[in-house]
């Protein structure tokens, strides 16, 4: 899953920073960590200061919901119900399968990551994933200062670097321009 919290440095961060009107570096810290806390507080959302697919679609920057193996949470189950499976909010082995072979039914790259373009087929997130949307998810012309680096394995809320995420091309996504995942 793909979580934004305090020590990361990156493009998501300085899109969410600009949400929160908050000093937009890129470069997540106290001040980012406080204002996203009294953000979800007021908007019913779990005030942890962990900004992730749920905190993404609430705040209006769906262009960042990255859904993945190990993400929980309601824009899973709404996944889920779109890909007309059980819907428990959690994305295990058997969601991941569905996906690749969802992706695969529309000739989208086969990884089993559900971001904007894979969203952008179901029509449980017809409302809030648009083809500007998907424009959106790209790394923007003011973005591309920041460095790229692969996505990392995901367990819980902590950051696991694999062999396999190291030697992958990085992403086009924003989400591609993240520093500080194995810091």
């Amino acid at each position: 899953m793909s979580l934004l919290k305090r020590g990361l440095k990156g493009a998501p961060v300085k899109r969410l920073q600009k949400k929160l009107g908050v000093t937009d570096d890129g470069d997540f810290g106290p001040g980012t960590e406080k204002a996203l806390k009294e953000w979800q507080a007021a908007n019913g959302l779990a005030a942890d200061g962990i900004a992730g697919p749920d905190t993404f679609a609430a705040i209006g920057l769906p262009e960042l919901i990255l859904l993945r193996k190990g993400s929980r949470g309601e824009q899973v189950k709404k996944m889920q119900l779109g890909l007309g499976i059980d819907a428990d909010g959690i994305f295990g082995s058997g969601t991941e399968t569905k996906v690749k072979q969802f992706q695969a039914s529309f000739g989208l790259a086969e990884d089993g990551m559900a971001g904007p373009e894979t969203l952008a087929k179901l029509n449980t997130f017809a409302a809030i994933i648009t083809d500007t949307v998907i424009q959106q998810a790209a790394v923007q012309p003011d973005e591309e200062h920041f460095e790229a680096e692969p996505l990392p394995q995901i367990k819980g809320v902590d950051v696991v670097q694999t062999a396999e995420a190291a030697a992958e091309e990085p992403p086009k996504s924003a989400w591609g321009r993240v520093k500080g995942w194995f810091g």
